[in-house]
């Protein structure tokens, strides 16, 4: 990625950061003021869209969870192709530090959920919530700090929450798959095979991919197989190389006129949806339960633990190096901060704990916010300590 380019990404995740951090806040205020009820009202609110015989009936949560965040996972998918073939993560040299970083930050939190709740095999349907990374919650803190924190650092914590993020893929579709329809899936299939079929025609044109991408989204939401993994599919099909009279290649051109709107629509809008949980009523024992402790701690401990004590093993084996104008400190700074897991570790909850009922989502989201919380205030001290303007 150009450096210009990888600026102006910076830029938009970290003033995205900003929005979804203030919409998850409302989302609080809201869940705790007499608009509570209104609130629940509004996202159990059924919408349905017919063909004749064809429909899909969903309350607005579901279409949010569902549709909307297939559009967030879309993006996502065009970001790791992207960096795969040419970009942060192209190279054996760039990938080590954040690919050994990522590994560590998975498994470490994970370790703790279980351990808290060995004893409920349904809680343990959770373990993958504290092991992700919110990558705009985590720049939109580093924006606080200014230039204080060198860019090398800020493209360290950019790799690495997209290996979160193609590792949230992969648990989504191995652990997180409901009973399955065998025609929904067949007609999946032929979707993808159309799409593969149009990336080795050399088809540049984005409207086939996503009028087939539509219809692929559909099958794989009546499949069982959770709707969002469509969008990762789509971007993988998309050609990043453009043709010779293209002044962007169709891939580029997608990921740039998504971002926006992801950044500012989308995960706000996930944000204001899945953030409220009421505090009425919870005390030191709630707080203190198996679930929202075992995220909590994941994700603060967890998450910092398995970044930094990693990385400081790929780095002491020879096997990857500090990031440039990096130390130490600074890089456990940024360790600290990967715990900030928000979106997708909300995301993977709503997913874990979807029939589960109103306890176990309400544990999560405690959970979450207060290891999110902990791990942004703590990152940025530390970061703020080790740093000079």
């Amino acid at each position: 990625m150009p450096l210009n380019a990888l600026r102006e990404f910076l830029k938009l995740e970290t003033s995205a950061g900003i929005v979804l951090m203030s919409c998850a806040a409302l989302a609080l205020v809201i869940s705790n003021s007499p608009a509570a009820d209104l609130y629940t009202r509004a996202l159990e609110t059924h919408l349905a869209v017919t063909v004749g015989g064809l429909g899909i009936d969903k309350p607005l949560l579901l279409w949010i969870n569902d549709g909307l965040m297939a559009v967030f996972f879309l993006l996502v998918g065009l970001e790791i192709k992207r960096e795969v073939l040419e970009g942060q993560l192209s190279s054996r040299a760039q990938i080590v530090l954040p690919a050994v970083g990522a590994i560590g930050g998975f498994v470490v939190p994970a370790l703790i959920y279980a351990w808290f709740n060995r004893a409920d095999p349904l809680a343990l349907q959770g373990w993958a919530i504290p092991s992700a990374t919110d990558i705009a919650f985590a720049l939109g803190v580093l924006s606080l700090l200014g230039n204080r924190v060198p860019l090398s650092l800020r493209v360290f914590l950019t790799s690495l929450a997209i290996f979160d993020d193609l590792a949230a893929v992969i648990v989504i579709a191995i652990f997180y798959t409901s009973s399955l329809s065998a025609s929904a899936l067949i007609g999946a299939a032929i979707c993808i095979t159309g799409l593969v079929a149009l990336n080795l025609r050399g088809v540049r044109r984005l409207s086939p991919y996503l009028v087939v991408g539509l219809v692929l989204w559909i099958c794989v939401l009546k499949s069982g197989v959770h709707a969002t993994l469509a969008g990762v599919v789509i971007a993988l099909c998309i050609p990043l190389r453009g043709g010779d009279n293209d002044d962007e290649p169709p891939l580029r051109w997608l990921e740039h006129r998504l971002h926006p709107w992801v950044a500012f629509g989308i995960l706000p809008i996930f944000a204001l949806a899945n953030a409220g949980v009421s505090l009425q009523g919870v005390d030191a024992g709630q707080l203190l339960g198996p679930i929202p402790l075992g995220i909590a701690l994941g994700l603060f401990f967890g998450k910092q633990i398995g970044v930094f004590v990693s990385c400081g093993l790929a780095i002491a084996l020879g096997m990857a190096r500090l990031p440039e104008g990096a130390n130490w400190a600074s890089l456990y700074g940024i360790a600290v901060l990967c715990g900030i897991g928000f979106t997708i570790s909300l995301f993977v909850g709503n997913l874990a704990f979807e029939h589960a009922g109103f306890n176990y989502l309400s544990a999560t989201r405690l959970g979450v916010l207060a290891g999110s919380v902990l791990s942004a205030v703590a990152g940025y001290a530390v970061l703020r300590a080790v740093t000079r303007d």
